[in-house]
């Protein structure tokens, strides 16, 4: 049976990241975010609150909870600040559930549990500079040699790039095959900060997320041992979008969040602005942009509900997730410009959080698949153009 309602767990969870985000980071966004200073501080309370690990089972180092609850923290997040929301997308969404479900025991002893635990930190490389959408169109190269692969390429817009300390990381290991573009060429493998070879750096002239740690990362003769392949060779384009599919499913939710929080600075400032000797908020047009939030935030829960409460039964969800991405981003983005136009000139001024709010909106209807490669993909489904195709690996049903 569906349930529209979240459980007695759920609600605690929800409240106690409303409550130590609304304590320890609301106060201190504006300037962290002027700063483009990523807090480093967060990440210790979040780990001390299980987030790091919230869906991974107890015995690789998680809190074993659900994947509704994922959903949950990553709408609360988000609800502060977009950053905190990216965090638990590549570290937990991209990498340590892919880690968990593709991994060999000794992978998910030596990498996830200290993720899962948050003494490590983790994110994820596919993007390039010249490959975002056209995964197949990237340029990385592992080429083995006896116990060991080399790896050498570049990788771009990787969220952490610069901080985290493990790296999931998508390279060509079949040259005839990357010549074609044949996807099975493609293999994935797990690269500490350490190796020789590795190089990262930030970008600082991002336009939004600014209290988020973006970059990317050089690989020159990198040397990875054959026991940091993850999965089977040829099998790192279904584990890369494997990963997106649970990386989707935390920016559905984490949109979603923000909806909310342009709902509620909308609602607070049309009921103490006044113009006409009113309220905006009296006025029908401020009244159409509120309503608007109001039913897009209502639809964007509902479809990110939906999809967790498949993820836990262990059906299928990729139809169901990208259309939550989808939609839940793209209305996130028109909430956030309305609540620049409610506010009026001081939604142009920092002074009020709309700007970072649409600052911030933009970056979602572009990552994970941008809004396009959504709309597209939902056409297919419908038009029965494209079906699901049995993966060797799925993510398991939730168990208590």
């Amino acid at each position: 049976m569906i349930s529209f309602e979240l459980s007695e767990e759920h609600r605690a969870v929800e409240q106690t990241v409303r409550d130590w985000a609304g304590r320890e980071v609301a106060p201190k966004i504006h300037d962290l975010d002027r700063e483009h200073r990523f807090e480093r501080g967060f990440l210790e309370g979040m780990a001390d609150l299980h987030l790091l690990g919230i869906c991974i089972p107890e015995e690789w180092g998680g809190a074993g909870l659900d994947y509704l609850s994922l959903g949950v923290v990553c709408e609360e997040l988000e609800y502060v600040d977009t950053h905190l929301r990216v965090i638990m997308s590549v570290h937990v969404g991209l990498n340590c559930m892919t880690l968990w479900c593709w991994g060999s025991d000794d992978q998910k002893k030596k990498y996830l549990a200290p993720q899962a635990r948050g003494e490590k930190l983790a994110t994820y490389g596919l993007t390039e500079p010249n490959a975002g959408s056209d995964a197949v169109g990237i340029q990385s190269t592992a080429v083995r040699k006896g116990d060991r692969y080399v790896l050498n390429g570049e990788k771009v817009w990787i969220s952490l790039a610069d901080v985290a300390d493990h790296f999931i990381v998508f390279a060509w290991t079949d040259q005839d095959k990357k010549k074609n573009r044949d996807h099975k060429g493609l293999s994935a493998f797990i690269v500490e900060r350490s190796f020789k070879g590795f190089s990262s750096y930030t970008i600082k002239e991002k336009w939004g997320i600014l209290a988020g740690n973006t970059g990317g990362f050089s690989m020159d003769n990198v040397e990875v041992p054959v026991e940091n392949r993850l999965g089977q060779e040829g099998e790192g384009f279904g584990i890369a979008m494997f990963a997106l599919e649970n990386g989707r499913y935390t920016v559905a939710s984490g949109a979603t969040g923000l909806i909310r929080a342009c709902l509620d600075a909308s609602v607070k400032y049309a009921r103490e602005r006044k113009t006409f000797g009113k309220p905006i908020g009296e006025h029908q047009l401020v009244k159409e942009m509120i309503a608007e939030m109001v039913s897009d935030y209502d639809a964007a829960r509902l479809l990110w509900l939906r999809a967790g409460w498949l993820k836990n039964e262990g059906r299928r969800n990729t139809r169901e997730t990208s259309l939550a991405k989808w939609f839940a981003t793209v209305k996130s983005e028109r909430a956030a410009s309305d609540c620049v136009q409610i506010h009026g000139g001081n939604g142009y001024s920092d002074e009020y959080p709309a700007g970072r709010f649409y600052r911030n909106s933009k970056a979602a209807v572009i990552y994970e698949g941008t809004r396009e490669i959504h709309k597209i993909m939902q056409a297919d489904y419908a038009l029965g153009f494209r079906q699901d195709k049995p993966r060797r690996v799925e993510l398991p049903p939730f168990k208590r």
